[in-house]
């Protein structure tokens, strides 16, 4: 099961009003687990950055303004998504501003089903507890002392270890693992198994088998029944 978590980085909060993303990050998952592939990208809005945005990124406009706009790098984003289904912190939000940017661009939006929303899960994990991304670093003891401010990819990352915790665990990643391996293993067992033919065993009574017998027969308070079914003609 192929998955991309990513985050991004904007302006502010709403695209329709002129906010512009600013920042893409992207973790490539399967099964949970993180495969080591990324995707990073810094995008020219094309416009000022407010105070309030920059405080929460340190990004600003002329930090941004040699980077490529959003039409000359989107195809490469796409690329690398593929079909995967697309997981995020409060998905609706960057979701809503990849869609905006793809609209501008006249290519198809992404579908509501495709994303997952690991805020929605942790809320209904842990009700009434505090689920932002650095509450969940802290509720699965993972290590997130290097995020001073908000980055896309760094965000992505400590987001793929969340999101293993939430769906059951390195444990669950690892049982994910073994299971392969064994499917495998009995595959190829299927595959080089062959019948083999083993000729029949003698089963005959030797000649000190037989006295034996008689003797036991011979001392048995019905021997006469065994003797006539034997013996049908009366013979010794």
């Amino acid at each position: 099961m192929r998955e991309i978590v990513f985050d991004t980085e904007t302006t502010g909060f709403n695209p329709f009003t002129g906010d512009r993303l600013v920042e893409i990050g992207c973790v490539e998952v399967e099964n949970y687990l993180p495969t080591g592939r990324v995707f990073h990208q810094y995008v020219n809005p094309e416009r000022d950055m407010p105070e309030g945005a920059f405080r929460i990124h340190g990004l600003s406009s002329e930090y941004l303004k040699d980077f490529p706009v959003f039409s000359e790098i989107y195809t490469k984003f796409i690329d690398f998504v593929g079909d995967a289904k697309l997981v995020a912190h409060n998905a609706d939000f960057d979701m809503k501003f990849i869609n905006w940017e793809l609209a501008q661009v006249g290519h198809a939006e992404y579908p509501k089903a495709l994303a997952v929303d690991t805020l929605e899960i942790a809320r209904r994990k842990f009700p009434g507890s505090p689920n932002t991304l650095d509450a969940l670093c802290k509720r699965f003891t993972i290590d997130n002392s290097s995020r001073i401010k908000h980055g896309a990819l760094l965000d992505a990352e400590l987001l793929s270890e969340v999101y293993l915790e939430l769906m059951g665990g390195r444990q669950r990643g690892l049982a994910l693992v073994t299971e392969a391996v064994v499917s495998d293993k009995i595959q190829v067992s299927e595959q080089k198994s062959e019948a083999i033919f083993r000729k029949a065993r003698s089963h005959a009574a030797s000649k000190q088998e037989l006295i034996r017998h008689g003797e036991f027969i011979a001392g048995m308070g019905k021997a006469a029944l065994w003797n006539k079914i034997n013996n049908p003609e009366g013979t010794a």
